[in-house]
């Protein structure tokens, strides 16, 4: 419902919530006590009216409302109006119209009271001054405490821990392109602390501690904010608001780490007093007094959006839930509302007036948000013109420290959501250009360079980048140039990582050619003024070079491919990767089944194949091209698909046809497969020596599959208008073995020969497990588990037991229950090279992508981006070692065994299988 009795813990906390009302209260009287009005008012409120403090902006201090609450002595009622008077001027009281003081200097005459514990204990009468008129204001918007020496020391130890273990915490950092000297960010200095001692148990506590550091001008707020948050704000030592600041000597760095726990200790007992006097403040800053004369007034209706948060100062309220009636009753003291806070969920009851002059204590919605519900910052959203650009959220970073003492945070802050400028400029600033850091750094970037082209192409992410660049316009010559040095550093290392992912995919593009040739030429220029940057150069020449020859060769401009989409022509010769200007020579049937060659790239659209067919034919109007599968089910393909010769079945063939001729199309009688099966021919081979050389071949089609051909395969290739043809072709593969174990057992009529296919089979499986061959592996296992196979009874009761006991423990890791955890935790156990089972990722990445929206809010939504590169990233972890083969194996000369694996002719129609297994053994009666 939204309310309840509140624990005697809560009520203490309500308690706090209280005292600081009425010191606010009392203190605002105090102010106007001493400007001479003090008959004005009574702490009793039977005076004729009063004011209190409305719409305080908290950031700025600049309230300009009061709420004005008026109370008729005659007739004892009390009535709100006038909600928002302005408070600049006052009129109509005994003194005259006068201009009020800044409300600044009465809001700090305030905070004054509470930091020093002036809280009045009993009941005034009216014109009673309640402090000396001599007390002093504080200035607006200062804090001069002098610190004490044990919290100046305490400042001195931290900083020097941090610039000896995490010295990367403390550097200029830029925001709205102004420079921050030497500072630090509130969520890194809560990170830090609870890394440090085991007495720091929560992000609040540390939050306390660094507090004490405030509240001493130890540690300040760039723009002297008087508390810390736990937020991406920035903060500096005292040591550091001088230019060239001593970096801690190694005497320093000793006495640092002697003293450092007793530090954190001490911080640690002043720090929950610390962080309650922060609290005390925000809140008298926010707290709003409601007063409501009569009884059964709503005070919220149920459904309504909620709004507030209150506490019950007099009287008592029912909560009222439709159909149900008064569920409960809450008196002074109680509180409600907060739910539909915390969920940002309707009101889920009414409220209504128990009885008359009642009397509530609001925090309203976004100070609540801000105060009580985020305290330790779980999400930090960055906004820029009043529009979200940024959301961060903290989540477990690992356990990554170093031997060195130089750890990263057991939590750190990433990004959920952005704009992609956003996106790129967060990553950029976070870049650490530590040779030590280089990893967690790579690690970082690896999510936004391999995603980017979803929702950011490079016709953006190169003129970003170039703006990212060049010198800043702002501050003095020698931060220009270090702010400029760092910047440039970054921008290389995100441009050397970005180059070293895409590899031979930037030849096709041109914008990233021209970007990478003058990003070149920008460096190199730059490199003769900035030393430190020519370290990076070298590696970028040999990228950017490598990139441009091998785009320029002729060999490689123009390699034409032979009709080796059909893997039953494939030639004896190792692969190389395809790519999307490779060209290829394809036939296209008509509907007599008489063909024509056509010549186009390999990631032409089908667009640019009925081009060509026209041009072959003389003639293309009503043309449309159809994928035919072996089993005559018919696809019309789309003008914008792509790369559509390597997404045909094994069998599979295109055609063109006129639309009306389109229900007249039959499969070729090629398409059909083969009759007989070729168990004489590899029963004679070594299933050692098939499972290797299968291995071999499996291992060539997939060391070609580039990471970013998931990415397109799962977004839809006609999006980024590329092709996936080696990941096409490592698919098939995976079908070709499959339907391959159904065709021979289903091609052979002699039961005891084909007990020993299976026997073969299994025994090829094993093997092909043993070579980390998962692929080849579950298409031979589920193969054997196809339905025309696996109803072969009489087949299955001859074979050994001893093969039933390994084709069950094979079947147990196809188990697909529980996501397929059987197989997970088998492949979490081997080593790389392997090569994995790839319709499984495809599988994962399709359900993420599908289950998760790709903008939210107009925001990119980089938590499924990240979600999706994770996975992509297991073909890289496959790969992160070479293939070596088997000595014993690679010495042996199994030409025939080597062709015989990659020329494999299957049929691939289920129904005519299971024809052809129900001859082999009828359907018992």
């Amino acid at each position: 419902t939204g309310v309840k009795r509140i624990t005697p813990f809560e009520k203490g906390l309500n308690m706090v919530f209280h005292e600081a009302y009425y010191s606010a209260l009392y203190l605002i009287m105090i102010y106007w006590g001493v400007i001479g009005v003090e008959a004005f008012f009574s702490v009793n409120f039977n005076s004729t009216e009063y004011y209190l403090s409305h719409s305080v902006s908290h950031d700025s201090y600049k309230p300009t409302y009061v709420t004005k609450v008026t109370r008729d002595v005659n007739t004892g009622n009390s009535r709100l109006r006038n909600s928002q008077e302005s408070l600049k001027l006052v009129s109509g009281l005994k003194s005259g119209p006068f201009l009020l003081k800044p409300l600044e200097e009465a809001h700090d005459h305030m905070l004054f009271c509470l930091f020093h514990g002036i809280f009045p204990t009993q009941e005034l009468n009216p014109g009673t001054p309640l402090i000396e008129p001599h007390v002093p204001l504080r200035p607006a918007n200062t804090i001069t405490k002098v610190p004490s020496e044990k919290i100046l020391r305490a400042g001195k130890i931290l900083r020097n821990a941090i610039l000896s273990r995490a010295p990367h915490m403390i550097r200029d950092r830029k925001y709205h392109l102004k420079t921050y000297r030497q500072c630090c960010v509130g969520t890194e200095l809560v990170d830090w602390m609870l890394q440090q001692t085991p007495c720091v148990h929560s992000r609040t506590q540390a939050v306390g501690m660094w507090q004490v550091l405030v509240e001493d001008s130890v540690l300040n707020h760039v723009d002297q904010e008087h508390h810390f948050q736990d937020k991406y704000l920035f903060y500096r030592f005292l040591d550091d608001e001088h230019e060239d600041a001593p970096l801690p000597t190694e005497e320093e760095k000793k006495e640092c780490d002697e003293e450092l726990q007793d530090t954190l200790l001490l911080l640690s007992q002043m720090g929950p007093d610390a962080h309650m006097r922060m609290v005390k403040r925000e809140l008298a800053g926010v707290l709003i007094f409601e007063s409501h004369a009569k009884g059964g007034t709503v005070l919220f209706n149920q459904g309504e959006e909620g709004t507030s948060w209150y506490i019950i100062l007099k009287g008592s309220v029912n909560v009222v839930i439709y159909g149900k009636g008064v569920v409960c009753t809450l008196h002074e003291g109680d509180d409600f509302g907060k739910l539909a806070l915390v969920n940002d969920a309707p009101r889920a009851a009414s409220i209504v007036l128990r009885e008359d002059n009642c009397h509530f204590l609001r925090v309203d919605k976004e100070d609540f948000n801000r105060i009580l519900r985020d305290v330790e910052a779980n999400t930090v959203r960055l906004k820029e013109h009043d529009q979200d650009v940024l959301v961060l959220e903290k989540v477990p970073a690992g356990n990554r420290a170093s031997n060195q003492g130089n750890s990263q945070p057991q939590q750190k802050y990433t990004v959920m959501s952005g704009t992609p400028e956003k996106i790129l400029e967060h990553f950029l600033e976070t870049i650490r250009l530590e040779p030590a850091l280089n990893e967690a750094t790579d690690s970082v970037l690896n999510d936004f360079v391999m995603m980017h082209c979803v929702f950011m192409p490079n016709t953006q992410l190169c003129p970003a980048l170039v703006a990212q660049y060049p010198f800043p316009s702002q501050g003095t010559e020698q931060e220009k140039m270090d702010y400029a040095l760092n910047n440039k550093r970054r921008v290389i290392r995100l441009v050397l990582q970005w180059a070293a992912m895409y590899g031979d995919v930037l030849q096709e593009d041109d914008v990233a050619m021209a970007f990478l040739e003058e990003f070149y030429v920008s460096v190199s220029d730059d490199a003769r003024m900035l030393a430190a940057l020519k370290e990076q150069l070298p590696e970028l020449e040999k990228i950017v070079k490598q990139i441009s020859e091998d785009a320029k060769a002729p060999q490689k401009k123009h390699k034409v491919l032979l009709q080796q989409f059909n893997t039953s022509d494939e030639r004896a010769q190792k692969r190389q990767p395809i790519r999307g200007s490779d060209e290829v020579l394809f036939k296209v049937y008509c509907m007599d089944h008489t063909y024509t060659t056509i010549r186009v790239p390999v990631a032409a659209s089908v667009k640019e194949v009925l081009s060509a067919v026209a041009d072959k034919l003389g003639s293309g109007e009503g043309l449309i091209i159809v994928k035919m599968s072996s089993g005559g089910e018919k696809v019309v393909l789309k003008p914008n698909d792509v790369s559509v010769f390597t997404t045909l079945t094994i069998n599979g063939r295109l055609f063109a046809c006129p639309r009306e001729q389109f229900d007249s199309l039959t499969p070729l009688p090629e398409q059909e497969g083969p009759t007989v099966g070729t168990m004489g021919t590899f029963e004679l081979m070594s299933s050692k020596d098939l499972a290797y050389q299968m291995t071999i071949y499996d291992w060539e089609l997939f060391n070609c599959v580039h990471e970013l051909e998931l990415i397109y395969h799962t977004f839809g290739r006609h999006h980024f208008k590329k092709t996936t043809a080696n990941l096409d072709l490592f698919l098939r593969r995976f079908n070709e073995i499959q339907y391959w174990v159904v065709t021979e057992i289903c091609l052979c009529s002699q039961p005891s020969k084909r007990v020993q296919l299976l026997k073969k089979f299994i025994k090829i499986a094993a093997h092909c497990k043993e070579y980390k061959n998962l692929n080849s592996f579950f298409a031979i296992v589920m193969g054997l588990s196809n339905v025309a196979v696996s109803r072969l009874a009489l087949t299955w009761e001859k074979l050994p037991s001893k093969f039933k006991k390994f084709y069950a423990e094979f079947e147990s890791l196809m188990d697909p229950s529980r996501n397929h955890r059987a197989y997970r935790l088998t492949v979490a156990k081997l080593d790389p090279p392997l090569i994995p089972f790839m319709p499984l990722l495809i599988k994962d990445m399709t359900f993420t992508h599908e289950g998760n929206k790709t903008f939210i809010d107009n925001l990119v939504n980089f938590e499924k981006m990240r979600m999706i590169a994770n996975t992509a990233r297991t073909v890289r972890y496959c790969r992160s070692q070479p293939f070596n083969p088997d000595a014993a194996q690679a010495n042996k000369n199994h030409q025939d065994v080597r062709s015989y694996v990659r020329q494999l002719n299957v049929i691939d129609n289920q129904r005519t299988l299971s024809q052809m297994s129900h001859r082999l053994e009828p359907r018992r009666p």
